[in-house]
C-alpha cells in the first residue's frame, strides 16, 4: 500500500450503543442497520485492521433506568449485561454472514453461547484477523459499557477508541434540540470533564486520559464515515490528552 491508501490505525476498538442498532425501531435490532454496520466493519478487517467491538444493551434493556424505577441496581445491571450478550451474538451472526470470523467474549461466564473473556486469548483472536465482540460490560454492576469499552481498548493496546453515535461529533449542547450548537473538532479529556460535555461517563474519560487512549466520536449513521476515519481523514471529534 502507498501512504495514501495505508490505514491510519492497526488496531481499533469500536464502541456501539445498543440504541444505534435500533435504527428507526422503538425496540430491538434493525436488520438493515445491523447488516450495514457489519459490512463496514468487515471492510476494515479486510484491509488488515484488527477490530474489537463493545456494544451496549439499551435497545433491549437499560439497567440504570430500571434501577431508577425501583429495581435492585445489581440485578438490573446484570440484566443489562445479558442484553449486551444478545447484541453481541447478533453482531457475530451478521459478520459471519458477510464472510468474517468473529468471536464473542463475555465478562460473565456464559460459555455455552460464547467464550469467557481472557485477555491473551482475545489478543490472539485479533492477531489472527478475527473480529472480537466484547460483551457483558466489565462483568461488574455500576459500570457502564462506555467504561467497559475504555478498559478493553486499553487492555488490547488499541491505537484509538471510536465511539459511534447518532451525531457527527461532540457539541457544546444537544444538536437535536439546539440547531445552533457548536461542534468541536478537537478537545482534551480535561475539557470534556470540566465542561461536562457528556461524551462518555467520567470514569471512562478518566481511564482514557490516564492511559493516553485517544477517542474519536463519529456518526455511525453516515455510511462510509468509519472507513474515512481509519484511512486518516479528519472525521468527527478527536478527544486526546492536552
Amino acid at each position: 500500500m502507498t501512504d495514501d491508501t495505508r490505514p491510519a490505525y492497526k488496531r481499533i476498538l469500536l464502541k456501539l450503543s445498543g440504541e444505534a442498532l435500533m435504527g428507526d425501531l422503538e425496540y430491538g435490532i434493525c436488520p438493515n442497520v445491523l447488516g450495514r454496520v457489519a459490512r463496514e466493519v468487515a471492510e476494515l478487517s479486510r484491509l488488515g485492521i484488527e477490530v474489537a467491538i463493545v456494544i451496549g444493551g439499551g435497545n433491549i434493556f437499560r439497567g440504570a433506568g430500571m434501577a431508577q424505577a425501583g429495581m435492585d441496581r445489581v440485578s438490573a445491571d446484570h440484566m443489562g449485561m445479558l442484553a449486551t450478550v444478545m447484541n453481541g451474538l447478533a453482531m457475530q451472526d451478521a459478520l459471519e454472514r458477510v464472510g468474517k470470523f468473529c468471536r464473542v467474549m463475555s465478562a460473565l461466564k456464559i460459555n455455552q453461547v460464547c467464550e469467557d473473556y481472557i485477555r491473551r486469548r482475545a489478543v490472539r483472536h485479533l492477531e489472527k484477523g478475527r473480529i472480537v465482540v466484547f460483551a457483558a460490560g466489565t462483568g461488574n454492576p455500576f459500570f457502564t459499557t462506555d467504561t467497559a469499552a475504555s478498559l478493553r481498548a486499553i487492555e488490547m493496546n488499541c491505537d484509538v477508541m471510536i465511539k459511534a453515535t447518532k451525531v457527527d461529533g461532540v457539541y457544546d449542547s444537544d444538536p437535536m434540540r439546539h440547531p445552533e450548537a457548536k461542534r468541536y473538532d478537537r478537545l482534551t479529556f480535561d475539557e470534556v470533564l470540566t465542561a461536562r460535555l457528556g461524551v462518555m461517563d467520567a470514569t471512562a474519560i478518566v481511564m482514557c486520559r490516564d492511559n493516553d487512549m485517544p477517542l474519536r466520536v463519529i456518526n455511525i449513521f453516515k455510511e462510509g464515515e468509519l472507513m474515512r476515519l481509519v484511512m486518516g481523514e479528519r472525521v468527527g471529534t478527536l478527544v486526546e490528552r492536552g
